[in-house]
């Protein structure tokens, strides 16, 4: 369904070590942000019914039964660089990123604003104009 890098592996065992009670990562895609979804990454401290479980180096990750459709085929890495140091992530169900990386649209998502827009609706929603462009 996914898959997490080696660098990302080693990351995220290393966070894991230091909590109590983790399971491991819960990744989800929530509606909202500049472009329909938002990624989430937080601490699994238990599983949920219909949750996709993965094991990569030791280190499970955890998406819900909502998210699966959306995640499926994303990679998770974690890169240090000059300009950044973190977690990213490369979905390829999305059509189109907020220039924050943190938000994302699907195909099926864009077909859905274009009607609204068409029956009147707004536009993306940023409002924020601190993501850059869409």
């Amino acid at each position: 369904m996914l898959n997490v890098t080696e660098a990302a592996t080693k990351k995220l065992a290393e966070l894991l070590s230091q909590q109590e009670g983790v399971l491991g990562l819960r990744l989800s895609a929530i509606p909202g942000g500049c472009s329909g979804y938002q990624y989430g990454m937080a601490f699994a401290e238990q599983t949920v019914e219909g949750d996709w479980i993965g094991e990569f180096n030791g280190v499970k990750v955890f998406v819900d039964a909502d998210s699966a459709t959306v995640l499926n085929g994303v990679q998770v890495d974690y890169v240090e660089t000059l300009q950044a140091t973190g977690f990213t992530i490369h979905n390829p169900n999305a059509v189109r990123s907020c220039g924050c990386g943190k938000s994302f649209e699907t195909e099926a998502a864009e077909a859905e604003a274009a009607a609204a827009k068409q029956q009147g609706g707004g536009g993306c929603g940023c409002g924020s104009g601190g993501c850059g462009s869409h």
